[in-house]
Parts: C-alpha cells; sequence; structure tokens
C-alpha cells in the first residue's frame, strides 16, 4: 500500500502570514504566521486529510502540474500517511489493579484503557 502522497500546496502571503491552500485536496487549507509554520502546518494537514479520505475508502485526485498553478509560492508538501499511523497506533499495556477496585469499575461499566489515557494525558497535561 502506498504510504507517501505528494501534492502541491499554494502559499500565499498575508498580513499576518501566509494562507496555505491544496488545490486538488478539498477541504484541505491551513495557515502560519511565518512561511516555515506554514509549511509544518500543511504537511500535517495534507496528512490528517489524506488519512481520513483513505479510511473513508475516497479515490485521491491526480496531483496538479504544478507548472499550471498561481500563487505567490507553489511548493510540493510530501505526506507520509505511514508516519500518522504509527503515532496514533495503540499499543497494548498489561496492568495489575486490586480486585474490589476492578469489581467496581466492572460494575459501573467503566471503560479501563478510555479511563487509562485520560489520567495518562492529564498527567503529562497532553491536549487533545
Amino acid at each position: 500500500m502506498k504510504t507517501k502522497y505528494t501534492y502541491p500546496a499554494i502559499f500565499e502571503k498575508e498580513e499576518k502570514g501566509y494562507f496555505v491552500n491544496f488545490p486538488d485536496i478539498h477541504p484541505c487549507y491551513t495557515e502560519g504566521s511565518t512561511l516555515e509554520e506554514a509549511a509544518v502546518m500543511a504537511k500535517d494537514v495534507l496528512e490528517s486529510r489524506i488519512e481520513v479520505a483513505l479510511e473513508q475508502g475516497e479515490t485521491l485526485p491526480i496531483p496538479s502540474d504544478m507548472d499550471t498553478l498561481k500563487g505567490d509560492r507553489i511548493m510540493l508538501v510530501v505526506a507520509d500517511v505511514e508516519n500518522i499511523k504509527s503515532q496514533t497506533r495503540f499499543v497494548k499495556k498489561t496492568l495489575s489493579i486490586p480486585y474490589w477496585l476492578n469489581v467496581a469499575a466492572e460494575k459501573e461499566h467503566i471503560n479501563f484503557s478510555g479511563v487509562l489515557q485520560e489520567a495518562l494525558k492529564e498527567r503529562l497535561a497532553v491536549i487533545d
């Protein structure tokens, strides 16, 4: 399965930075206060949009020829979908809790994985 996709992005200079649009992928746009930030954001939004498209069984369009596009700056952006999947894949962990706590949690139909994820994010100050 293909894991890397390259699409041209149009970077338009604005008053407060750069607006980025992918003419072949809809909707797919972002912005950044600097050109470097806009390029990083462009890769992120392209990877996310392609991942969703593939999960939903969409056919990805053929990238436009860069010579046919108009804009302040046109750059190719490479999306590495495998990179995203490796960051979002789940890892099975084995842990132990007191019996009484297990019984009480099961009685309340608590999702152990969800609670552990929430607690770890809170402890690590991770924002979704």
